[in-house]
């Protein structure tokens, strides 16, 4: 098994239970290890996948299909 991260900056400011939403729906996505918010740079998001299984694109477009504007950011 191969594991891989992603640093996603997201343009918008959100909220607590966004964030929290967010979180836990990309955290149940297969292939997703763990999905978190950086607790003092909110716009920061940390993706641990399955690089085997999910691609970084495919995470990033998750998040955009929230409605969200976001890109990978150190790639």
């Amino acid at each position: 098994m191969y594991t891989g991260d992603i640093l996603i900056h997201i343009d918008e400011t959100l909220d607590d239970d966004h964030i929290h939403h967010l979180e836990r729906d990309l955290a149940e996505e297969e292939g997703v290890y763990v999905a978190c918010v950086h607790e003092r740079a909110r716009h920061l998001l940390l993706v641990d996948y399955d690089a085997e299984r999910l691609s970084p694109g495919r995470i990033l477009q998750s998040v955009r299909g929230r409605g969200l504007h976001a890109e990978m950011i150190g790639l």
